[in-house]
This record gives structure tokens, sequence and C-alpha cells, in this order.
């Protein structure tokens, strides 16, 4: 009996997904096993998501804030758009704790800038209204939309106006403008 009793833990640690193992390896920061995961899996577990919350690795990394781990799971091929069962992407929570590294690492792996959580709020309302002046400028320089709304039918536009601190205005108007001075002049005809 004790025999069969010593034999059934690993019996039973034999029923965890692969899945499973990757995003423990990454809550633990272990390396090694990642890396052993990833190469058993032929790279296929790197967007796997926890059956409960909906995370996955990067939202992980993202939370403690380990911009090493981002960019090690983004050049392996994780999905910076997958969002948890809240509707939540990793930019999202990378703004939210104004983590500048991490949105700027997560927007060079690929991730949208305008993604909406359940709630309609993007990233750059998440700025506004964390009255983050440097992470709104950040956004608005990668594409960030002032004019999408959220579930309230406010944008980021509308926050600001309403924000005492015209700095976040200010910052939406000059993006604005620079966006008009990027804009080619149409021309109709033949270009010589």
């Amino acid at each position: 009996m004790l025999v069969a009793g010593a034999f059934a833990v690993p019996a039973a640690a034999q029923f965890f997904s692969a899945g499973y193992e990757f995003l423990k390896a990454v809550k633990d920061r272990d390396g090694n096993e990642v890396n052993k995961i990833l190469e058993a899996t032929n790279g296929t577990v790197i967007n796997a998501r926890d059956q409960v919350t909906g995370e996955s690795a990067l939202h992980i990394a993202t939370q403690r804030r380990d911009q090493l781990w981002i960019r090690f799971l983004s050049e392996q091929g994780a999905n910076p758009n997958i969002a948890d069962k809240n509707g939540i992407t990793p930019l999202q929570i990378a703004t939210s704790l104004g983590y500048v590294e991490g949105v700027e690492a997560l927007l060079k792996a690929g991730a949208n800038v305008n993604v909406a959580n359940s709630t309609g709020e993007t990233p750059l309302i998440a700025a506004v209204l964390r009255r983050d002046v440097e992470m709104t400028r950040l956004l608005l320089a990668n594409g960030g939309n002032a004019d999408r709304s959220d579930n309230s039918g406010r944008t980021a536009r509308d926050y600001a106006r309403l924000d005492s601190n015209s700095r976040l205005l200010g910052e939406i108007e000059q993006s604005d403008e620079d966006r008009k001075d990027d804009k080619p002049s149409k021309s109709y005809g033949p270009s010589f």
C-alpha cells in the first residue's frame, strides 16, 4: 500500500496539459522549463490560455512588469492581442499600470493600439483616465484613436475635455495636427 501511494503523485502530475505546465513555468519564471516545453511542443503552447481567467503568458509577464519575459515570449511568437475572459489584452494591462517600457515592447510585438476591453475602454482612454501624459503621447504616436468611444459613448478626447489637466487635450490636439501634416496632399492625374 505504501508503494502504491508513492507512485500516485507522479501519475496524477502527468494529467496536466502542456499548456498548463507552460503557464506555470512562466509564472515561476523557470526559463529552463519554458524552453523545454516550447521545444517539446514545437512552440504550439506559446499562446496557451488559463482555463479559468483566459490569461496568456504575456498577461502574466506584463502583470509583473517583466520586460525581459515580454520580449522573450514575443520573440517566440506569443500573440500580444489575445484577450482574457474580461476582454483585457496585455497592452491594456501595461497601460493601466503606467508601464511605458511594457507598452513599447508590446507595440513592437504587434499589439493593436486601439483594442477595446469588454467595457469598450481602449488603452488610450485608460491613459487619459489615469492622467498619464507620457503614456497618452506614446499611444497617440503609435496610432491611438482619440475618437473611438467606449460603451458609455465617451472617447479619449471627451475624457480629456472633462479633465482639468489641459495637457492631455493638448497632446490629442497636437497628434491631430501631426497626422494632418503626415497626409500627402491629393493630386490628380499623372505625376512627373
